[in-house]
């Protein structure tokens, strides 16, 4: 849970700077993006095998299962930064 609390904290840095700035040079699609890599690779997410002590719901076996776990992931790191 403590990565989670982290993770929200990048993301509510990105956004106090994108505001600063004004326009930041990166979408909120790319910052999802880079949450979701992050996740991804941490935690195994998705794999067959377990990463960094976590299990994926259902772990995808298939790579178009792993495919559609990936883009499930990106849809609520896309929720989690907020898209107006």
């Amino acid at each position: 849970m403590a990565e989670q609390g982290n993770l929200m904290n990048v993301v509510e840095e990105k956004k106090d700077k994108e505001k600063e700035n004004g326009s930041s040079g990166r979408s909120r699609d790319e910052v999802a993006l880079e949450m979701m890599k992050f996740i991804a690779v941490t935690t195994g997410y998705g794999r067959g095998g377990s990463g960094a002590g976590f299990t994926g719901k259902g772990a995808a076996k298939t790579p178009e299962e792993y495919a559609e776990s990936l883009l499930q992931l990106f849809e609520r790191c896309r929720n989690a930064v907020g898209r107006d």
